[in-house]
């Protein structure tokens, strides 16, 4: 039985402060929930219907779930439309990344929209990125909206949050490239990217801050051929990593 209890506190983890009180977060939808299954994170419960505990009762049957109604799921989702289930998971610790030989390293500085911090996790793990730094004010990893928005890719990526002045300032002694998107710079269609390094993706309304902005060692511009403004941030991200990619 599915009581008041246990809805209060799932429904709590939609909330930062409890998130972080609990170290637990949320993943919703059929689709999330499978790929977490088959992933390395710790589940604490798996709450879901009748019909999605049927057709998927062989790769959950080592985990705790509980059924539980259509409405009562209605109730603690939040998505628009989740007829499947709603997992609550550990978060991971906080560990610290660094580029190694022939990898590159994604930076996140001031990241804020949720959804588009997922759309990066989801883009960055399309072209193999494993690891993505985060500044201490980038919206949380565990928000429900970057996990949904994410698609599973979450499971996928390495993440570290932290003051990124003071990680820059930690690895320059290595002398490392530390890539930064800028306009009226190097074209990035002519750029020659190196073996190994760091991409740093700014702010969606400043760009990257002043504070990161003077590590940075090679500052490349995405061509405009029209007249839009600006670009959307995950846009951006796709646009840098695919040319890395083609060069590589």
């Amino acid at each position: 039985m599915f009581s008041k209890q246990q809805q209060k506190y799932v429904q709590s983890l939609q909330i930062k402060k409890y998130r972080q009180e609990h170290h637990s977060f949320l993943v919703e939808g059929a689709k999330s929930v499978i790929e977490l299954i088959d992933s390395d994170f710790g589940i604490e419960l798996v709450l879901c219907t009748s019909k999605f505990f049927e057709e998927n009762e062989k790769k959950i049957k080592k985990i705790s779930v509980e059924q539980i109604s259509q409405t009562e799921l209605e109730k603690i989702s939040t998505l628009k439309s989740n007829d499947s289930a709603v997992a609550i998971v550990k978060m991971k610790p906080n560990i610290y990344l660094k580029t190694t030989e022939n990898e590159f390293v994604l930076v996140l500085d001031d990241i804020r929209d949720p959804g588009n911090l997922g759309t990066i996790l989801r883009i960055a793990d399309w072209y193999g990125i494993k690891k993505v730094v985060c500044s201490d004010t980038t919206v949380d990893l565990y928000n429900p909206k970057v996990i949904a928005a994410s698609m599973g890719s979450f499971t996928r990526i390495q993440a570290f949050y932290t003051n990124l002045q003071a990680y820059f300032e930690q690895i320059s002694t290595h002398m490392p490239a530390i890539i930064g998107t800028f306009l009226n710079h190097t074209n990035l269609h002519k750029f020659s990217f190196p073996n190994a390094g760091y991409i740093i993706l700014g702010n969606e309304s400043n760009g990257i801050g002043e504070a990161v902005e003077k590590f940075v060692t090679d500052k490349v511009t995405i061509p405009r051929f029209g007249h839009a403004e600006s670009l959307n941030v995950g846009i951006a991200t796709a646009i840098v990593l695919d040319n890395l990619m083609r060069r590589k």
